[in-house]
């Protein structure tokens, strides 16, 4: 059976609905809708998406990667998330030199990206103010997250994009204390999944050399390995 016409398909379509109607957290509905109504100059002729972003990819990925959550002028813009702003710009160009994206830049929804074996989430769907979700905003999205694990049978690896996505995902499959701490190239096994560590390749990180493109790449040759990709 096709990808496309998988019941992981189907039932990742139907959460992909729920997603996008929801308006659970007061804050960030607000924040994601004056975004997308004051614009900034540079997208003044774009219909802003300004609501929440749902994961996409291949319903039978092996690999997810897990990000923070959708950027204002990005995701909050284009309605994909990493799609439209400098992160994903680095994401998408490694996922295509690693084999898992058809192309290296992904700028609209409507841009013909096409992931194979992958599949980017986010454990918050609505861009936060300063980039910053509060702990409640979290939990409440991160049963999204747990949902998409559940319909991704083939996941095998996740890659988390930061200590946020680390500690959300660490959260989600209920990982017992202590738990693994954060860090770039760090690794953990919990039951059929294996994360992977990753800086989150934000300007903060890439503008510094904190994280660099050979380092990026180091993650996913290695999410490729472990994943049988």
């Amino acid at each position: 059976m096709s990808a496309a016409g998988s019941p992981a398909s189907a039932e990742l379509a139907a959460l992909e609905a729920e997603i996008t109607g929801c308006r659970r957290c007061p804050r960030l509905v607000a924040w994601r809708e004056q975004v997308a109504r004051e614009k900034r100059a540079a997208f003044a002729g774009w219909d802003y998406w300004g609501r929440p972003v749902p994961g996409f990819g291949d319903p039978l990925a092996r690999i997810v990667v897990v990000g923070l959550a959708p950027a204002a002028h990005g995701g909050n813009r284009t309605g994909r998330i990493f799609t439209g702003d400098r992160s994903g710009d680095w994401l998408f160009a490694a996922l295509w030199r690693a084999g898992l994206a058809n192309q290296p830049e992904s700028v609209s929804r409507d841009d013909n990206l096409r992931l194979s074996d992958c599949w980017v989430t986010a454990p918050v769907r609505c861009a936060p103010p300063a980039n910053r979700p509060t702990p409640a905003e979290r939990d409440n999205c991160l049963p999204y997250l747990a949902a998409e694990l559940e319909l991704l049978p083939r996941a095998r690896v996740v890659v988390c994009l930061g200590g946020f996505a680390w500690d959300a995902v660490l959260r989600v499959l209920d990982a017992p204390r202590p738990r693994h701490r954060f860090g770039h190239g760090e690794q953990a096994e919990l039951g059929r999944l294996t994360l992977l560590g990753c800086y989150h390749p934000s300007q903060q990180n890439t503008f510094t050399g904190r994280l660099t493109e050979p380092m990026l790449d180091a993650v996913f040759t290695r999410a490729r390995a472990l994943a049988g990709v």
